[in-house]
């Protein structure tokens, strides 16, 4: 393989694989010529596809292993019997450095556990948190988490703002990115102490690079207002799941308005041109590919049950974080925090050594007052 960006791709994982898998690099070659490819799964299989796609053979090496990670695997099972697995392989092909990134379209629970014990945090992070993008109208915006951390204390909200921050930079090129954190009201004082505490610490980071917007609410989230909506799991995949349940629902609400009279179809044969920009907008292939962020390496987990146009917007996603260095650039903001907080901290402690001790006399004479 050459120096270029590498990409260990989980060929037996999904709904669709490995179809999707070599016709979804059939399309982000293209976008990417200099990208490479480790393809992880049934050789017997890939061979007869790769011979239809003469350009994703060029691009790809084939790893064999018969062994794949089925979609009802628990992440336990998975992680004590998956080894030779082309999920766990890919996975370890980042470790050792063969691959910058993996993308796979498996079993959530199995790719979330096999990667976080395979490639191990990042320093200084405690719990990964899966992001990924939403429509806006100005682009995409990230939120973060999706479902990794159910409940999250201020330090796991604080870390999650910087990774998304990281995560906007590499991926939407936002610079500075604008991070909000998710409340129930855009006051101080509202909102639960974990929320309020994290608010607190990223307003009195100094030169932060990135900018602390403030809170945002639910209605905020697909406004635009900021380009990282940063929350807990339980209430980040509460979130993400009433949105497609009410872009699904506007669908057939749409679909069933125009088929309801004569009029109504002529009418969707002048607007059709409009819909489908409209369509294409919302379309959630658009956006597959969410990340683990905190990671000690480049973790892409696509739909299972997407097509290859999905799946290439997962890879993508993936050589994107890889080529902008965003795992080393989150090693570096981390430590620049910790050192800053240090330094508050120091400071703080040399600011009450130097104030005067108060006598029994002075401490009586204030109780008086």
């Amino acid at each position: 393989m050459s120096n270029s960006v590498v990409i260990a791709l989980d060929a037996m994982g999904g709904d669709h694989a490995p179809d999707i898998v070599i016709k979804g690099v059939d399309i982000v070659r293209i976008q990417f010529p200099d990208a490479r490819f480790l393809l992880f799964g049934d050789e017997a299989r890939l061979k007869p596809m790769l011979d239809a796609h003469p350009g994703v053979a060029e691009v790809c090496e084939v790893r064999h292993t018969d062994q794949a990670i089925k979609g009802e695997d628990k992440p336990s099972h998975a992680l004590r019997k998956g080894r030779k697995s082309s999920m766990r392989l890919a996975i370890d092909a980042v470790r050792s450095g063969e691959a910058g990134g993996i993308v796979s379209a498996g079993n959530t629970g199995a790719l979330m556990a096999m990667a976080k014990f395979s490639l191990r945090m990042l320093p200084g992070i405690k719990r990964p948190a899966l992001a990924s993008m939403l429509p806006s109208p100005y682009g995409e915006t990230i939120m973060l988490d999706l479902g990794a951390n159910v409940e999250c204390d201020a330090d796991n909200l604080f870390q999650f703002a910087v990774m998304g921050a990281d995560f906007a930079r590499a991926v939407l090129g936002r610079v500075p990115p604008r991070v909000g954190l998710l409340n129930v009201g855009s006051e101080e004082m509202k909102g639960s102490d974990s929320v309020k505490e994290a608010g607190e610490r990223l307003r009195a980071l100094v030169n932060p690079p990135f900018e602390y917007y403030g809170f945002v609410e639910g209605n905020d989230i697909t406004r635009g207002i900021v380009d990282v909506v940063v929350t807990d799991g339980f209430t980040g995949n509460v979130a993400l799941k009433t949105a497609e349940g009410v872009a699904s629902l506007f669908g057939n609400f749409l679909k069933a308005s125009f088929m309801s009279s004569i009029m109504a179809k002529m009418g969707y044969l002048l607007s059709r041109s409009g819909l489908r920009i409209l369509k294409d907008r919302l379309d959630p292939r658009s956006y597959n590919g969410a990340v683990f962020l905190g990671l000690n390496g480049v973790c892409v987990k696509s739909h299972g049950g997407t097509d290859e146009i999905g799946f290439a917007n997962a890879v993508a996603v993936a050589i994107e974080m890889v080529s902008e260095g965003m795992v080393e650039k989150m090693i570096a903001h981390f430590k620049a925090f910790e050192l800053e907080i240090a330094d508050r901290l120091n400071e703080d402690a040399s600011a009450e050594k130097s104030e005067p001790e108060t006598t029994a006399a002075q401490k009586s004479e204030a109780e008086k007052i």
